[in-house]
């Protein structure tokens, strides 16, 4: 279980002014900026059901009340038991009047970073903050063999996660992640599919119209044509009928006449 930092009842206001900023880029290349947004609107977009479960990323996250020092800045976490607060977004986030550290971490690393993520950050996610699980991916393939990387606390140590059919499985978020190529993907167990970003899922889903449109279209021209043979074979024997009854009527008056003539002599 993650520490709680909850402040004792008698302690005395806080006057600490906490930075929500360093003036640091958003992420080290576009790759990595692409997975940060991919994996943040995914993970928000998948829990979003959930009020009191927060993600969120590049925040500030404050460990150490009244000190402004002891802070850090996950690329993405994830937090159980703490309200969404749509309405009023975080600017950081104190984890001592949350009552909640960071429960799940992804760090995009890359050479620049690699030492942080792999050494001060780690040691401080295992031993301060008590992440329950870590993950590290280098897009880029700087360095971390294999580029994604994942750890669960345990008896204050962080082993291995498990794989599963070549995905790194999460018990705190219920997700399996892979990588492939550039690129972090997630996925649900339960349903064996890939999570989506909002905007391919708007995609997929303007395909899918689209398919559907192009079916109706199909059907619809399909029973015009259906329609068009019916009244073509209704036409034909009408007038199949039409002719068959001019024959009658002639053959009908090639006998009266016959009639009228009489015996040949």
């Amino acid at each position: 279980m993650h520490r709680s930092l909850s402040p004792s009842p008698a302690a005395p206001v806080d006057k600490t002014i906490y930075p929500s900023s360093d003036g640091r880029p958003l992420a080290e290349t576009g790759i990595h900026c692409k997975n940060f947004v991919a994996l943040l609107d995914i993970l928000d977009r998948h829990f979003a059901d959930d009020p009191w479960v927060y993600v969120w990323g590049n925040l500030f996250v404050y460990y150490e009340r009244g000190n402004k020092r002891k802070h850090v800045t996950p690329d993405l976490f994830f937090v159980r038991g703490v309200p969404k607060n749509p309405d009023k977004p975080r600017d950081y986030f104190l984890c001592w009047e949350e009552g909640h550290t960071p429960d799940f971490v992804i760090e995009l690393t890359s050479k620049s970073t690699r030492k942080e993520d792999v050494g001060k950050k780690k040691e401080l996610y295992r031993d301060v903050l008590k992440v329950r699980e870590y993950l590290l991916f280098d897009p880029l393939g700087d360095y971390l063999k294999p580029r994604l990387q994942g750890f669960r606390l345990r008896d204050g140590e962080y082993e291995p996660l498990n794989e599963i059919d070549g995905r790194l499985s999460s018990e705190v978020l219920g997700l399996h992640f892979e990588a492939e190529g550039v690129d972090l993907h997630v996925y649900d167990p339960a349903s064996g599919q890939r999570l989506l970003t909002t905007p391919k899922l708007f995609d997929e889903a303007a395909v899918a119209r689209d398919r559907a449109t192009a079916e109706r279209d199909r059907v619809s021209a399909e029973r015009d044509r259906a329609t068009a043979e019916r009244d073509r074979a209704a036409a034909e024997r009408d007038s199949v009928s039409a002719e068959n009854e001019q024959l009658l009527r002639e053959l009908a008056e090639l006998r009266r006449r016959l009639d009228l003539a009489g015996p040949a002599s």
